[in-house]
């Protein structure tokens, strides 16, 4: 690769945030292909701020003058989720090439607004469904088609989400009001369910409950008490389109056992992923340890994953994955990364699932 795309990211903090924390170090990581050229953040003092900390060369006034700018070819969004579908439909108003943090939209019918829009506009849009590129994710893919498993029987996913359990950081605090659309099924359950369905194929039909407990939550920053407006807690049975069972059982918090665990069981083996304690215990951002077990055999053993072509923080890794991908899709003419049509899909399900919930029946995905 010889050409650099520019990058503009809107929604750098320098306190926290996963632009600072993820898509900063990706990129840098990918310095062949990618070079950071501006950022935008809700006010040009917020910007310079983060400009100066992250020696990022331009701070823009606005997100408006960021998309206009010729100097950008692809445009990050790492905002909050309700600000998704403004800042990504600007920027492709405008031609840029879009990288939008997973969710797409605050709910289905924005996700398909903009996946609308960007087969309209032309441009490369690509939705940060980050565990689908992990490295382990992709070891687990190519076994089940090299039929390791042979036919898939069934699958068991646990997980858990730490922003939704009894203390939230003060920037994460959003998160508490359902109506924001950065829940645990639409978050944890939307990265959980992109690799699912990367591996065994898509979900056909689920049957979900979705569950508050929590009352309050503590701000860590502060200590005080806010009201939590939101689940925290998911069950789901559903039929992969093979036919094969699929349970999947979300938890807020960070509970003191199993925090992930993802099992596939066929007629031939079966494979086992769970996270280590002290890794973020999500997929889309944990190292994996991958197991392996045939028939015949005794227990499991470990699957060597191979390692990446580039050094990127672990927080950062999936991310880079994904920027890798858009890059070889923006000069080979490939669509190897995600994108807006492959979210409208993993919407669709979240959503089918939040139907089920609501009126305590079994839901097709359409």
């Amino acid at each position: 690769m010889n050409k650099r795309f520019r990058v503009g990211i809107v929604g750098v903090s320098t306190a926290r945030g996963w632009g600072t924390s993820a898509h900063l170090p990706a990129l840098r990581a990918l310095s062949d292909v990618y070079e950071i050229a501006g950022v935008a953040n809700t006010s040009l003092a917020s910007a310079r701020a983060a400009a100066d900390a992250f020696d990022i060369p331009r701070a823009f006034e606005n997100v408006a003058a960021l998309v206009a700018s010729p100097d950008i070819d692809v445009v990050a969004v790492t905002v909050k989720v309700p600000h998704h579908r403004e800042v990504v439909a600007a920027a492709m108003a405008a031609g840029k090439h879009v990288y939008c943090e997973w969710p797409l939209g605050n709910g289905l019918a924005e996700a398909v607004e903009l996946a609308e829009l960007a087969r309209q506009s032309k441009v490369r849009a690509v939705v940060g469904t980050q565990a689908t590129a992990s490295p382990e994710v992709e070891v687990v893919r190519k076994l089940v088609a090299d039929g390791f498993v042979g036919e898939v029987l069934s699958s068991t996913y646990l997980g858990c989400g730490p922003t939704w359990g009894d203390e939230v950081t003060r920037g994460d605090s959003y998160a508490m009001d359902a109506s924001n659309g950065a829940t645990l099924l639409r978050i944890i359950g939307g990265h959980a369910l992109a690799a699912v369905q990367s591996v065994l194929g898509p979900v056909e039909e689920v049957e979900g409950v979705i569950s508050q407990r929590r009352k309050t939550v503590r701000v860590v920053e502060t200590g005080e008490t806010i009201p939590m407006r939101t689940h925290d807690h998911v069950m789901v049975n559903a039929v992969l389109k093979s036919g094969a069972p699929l349970s999947l059982e979300l938890r807020g918090g960070l509970p003191r056992g199993t925090q992930l665990l993802w099992e596939i069981n066929g007629t031939l083996g079966d494979l086992r992923m769970t996270v280590a304690h002290g890794q973020y215990p999500v997929i889309n951002i944990a190292p994996l340890r991958v197991e392996a077990g045939r028939r015949g055999e005794q227990g499991y053993r470990e699957v060597e994953v191979p390692k990446a072509d580039f050094a990127a923080p672990v927080i950062g890794r999936n991310v880079a994955a994904i920027y890798r991908q858009m890059a070889e899709d923006l000069i080979h003419g490939t669509r190897t990364a995600p994108d807006f049509d492959d979210a409208v899909a993993l919407h669709k399900v979240i959503d089918a699932i939040e139907r089920s919930d609501q009126t305590r029946t079994r839901v097709r995905i359409d």
